[in-house]
């Protein structure tokens, strides 16, 4: 892989300085989680309506296309694999965007094709988990490529993009050889890959080891700093952060550290008794921690040792302009979800953390996963929930912390992978498995 070049804030930072600018205006988050009422089921943009096709209920005046689906051809000569999950849209210039999107895949799954060469192999064959990259028309949507782009990993959950336009996969599966998954596997897993967005095809497969080995679920990155915000998917997870030794070369490697609050807090998940409040801020700091590459899988139980936030099911995570989401799947008191606010000092002072939303009906926001921030102001998050009759939606959440539902699929299917065009106009998001791959439009609000 060469050396990325030099951070770029504008494209970066483009979808989170509407929803920045409305928080600093005064907008209130306290209270829990509420659910938008007045006007009907959806304040904002209206009643989800059916969809003839049976895929994903809109509201009026919204629509999509599939732009892939499991089992269509790429260039390579595979075809598009299942499972897709955590996605980014990055802009390569010329009129082109590349939609780097991961497939979940375990070790016997159907990789869509031989892959010719990954990071580790079973029985010959290389490992089905990694990447697929869409390359589109930025204005028409039309396909322009589609190929592998890594290859020879296990489950491939979610990531983020880069400031230097790349996009870090994460594997949530830290096995080893003869483990769960690891018949026949060769190399230890859990780790982090790097997939520049201008690839053409398949990247060298090269493990970001001194970001640690853990259950990763998403990552993103602090323009300002570099610094990369990490979380894990486990009853016990821990915030994590990771200061590259050269900024923006991630490979150089770098220090691991995990997040511990200042006024003696060491649980956020509102289970039994809530002692997290939404809208208090906490004072939050960073500790070394060692061994990171824990053979013993052993790094939450290490940092919970030195005082670390526990953290219930960390999943998405997402930067706006000074400030970065986390989302817990099950954390709070009724153990649906909720979403943390980070925002760093960028100085010696603490940087601080609260509770924004925690969810008290299924109705309003149930399991919530990948989300991102959005250029009209709002969180959008993928619902996750498998429940006898799965109805996983997308939720909107507003700065003043009310949630409403933008689209339900009809699949029983989890969504991933939301994420924005350059300019606003398309939300792109991942029916999971069988793998579709949607662009959203409509009246999308302003800010």
């Amino acid at each position: 892989m060469t050396n990325p070049p030099a951070l770029n804030r504008r494209n970066f930072l483009a979808t989170g300085s509407a929803f920045t600018a409305l928080v600093a205006s005064g907008c209130s988050t306290a209270g829990a989680g509420r659910l938008a009422a007045a006007g009907g089921e959806n304040a904002i943009y209206g009643a989800l309506e059916p969809d003839p096709a049976g895929v994903l209920d809109l509201p009026q005046g919204f629509s999509y296309r599939i732009i892939s689906r499991l089992g269509d051809v790429m260039d390579d000569g595979g075809t598009v694999p299942d499972k897709a999950d955590g996605m980014g849209c990055i802009d390569l210039g010329g009129g082109r965007l590349a939609l780097v999107r991961n497939h979940e895949l375990v070790t016997t799954d159907d990789a869509g094709g031989q892959i010719a060469r990954g990071f580790d192999s079973r029985n010959g064959m290389v490992l089905p988990g990694g990447t697929t990259t869409l390359v589109l028309d930025e204005k028409t949507l039309e396909r322009l490529a589609e190929f592998r782009s890594l290859g020879g990993t296990i489950r491939n959950c979610s990531g983020g993009i880069t400031p230097w336009g790349s996009w870090l996969t994460c594997e949530e599966a830290p096995v080893r050889p003869g483990e769960r998954y690891g018949d026949g596997i060769a190399r230890d897993h859990g780790w982090v890959f790097e997939v520049p967005a201008n690839a053409t095809g398949l990247v060298d497969a090269v493990p970001l080891k001194a970001m640690g080995r853990f259950n990763h679920e998403a990552a993103c990155v602090d323009p300002v700093t570099g610094y990369v915000y990490l979380t894990e998917d486990r009853e016990d997870s821990l915030l994590y952060r990771f200061i590259p030794a050269v900024q923006g070369q991630l490979a150089q490697g770098g220090r691991l550290q995990v997040m511990v609050l200042d006024d003696g807090l060491r649980d956020s998940r509102n289970w039994g008794t809530p002692v997290m409040r939404v809208g208090k801020r906490h004072p939050a700091r960073w500790l070394d921690i060692d061994d990171v590459e824990s053979p013993a899988d052993d790094l939450r139980q290490r940092g919970a040792a030195k005082g670390a936030l526990l953290v219930a099911r960390g999943e998405g995570i997402h930067m706006g302009r000074n400030e970065l989401y986390v989302c817990s799947t099950n954390g709070g008191a009724e153990k649906l979800g909720q979403i943390f606010r980070l925002r760093p000092s960028r100085s010696d002072a603490p940087d601080a953390f609260e509770l924004f939303f925690e969810s008290d009906n299924p109705d309003q926001f149930n399991f919530g996963d990948n989300l991102t921030t959005s250029p009209n102001g709002h969180l959008i998050v993928c619902e996750d929930q498998y429940t006898e009759v799965v109805t996983n939606h997308l939720r909107g959440i507003t700065p003043q912390g009310v949630a409403y539902p933008l689209g339900m699929l009809r699949m029983q299917t989890e969504l991933a992978g939301g994420c924005w065009s350059p300019d606003g106009r398309w939300f792109f998001v991942n029916a999971y498995s069988p793998t579709l791959t949607l662009a959203i439009t409509g009246p999308w609000v302003s800010a």
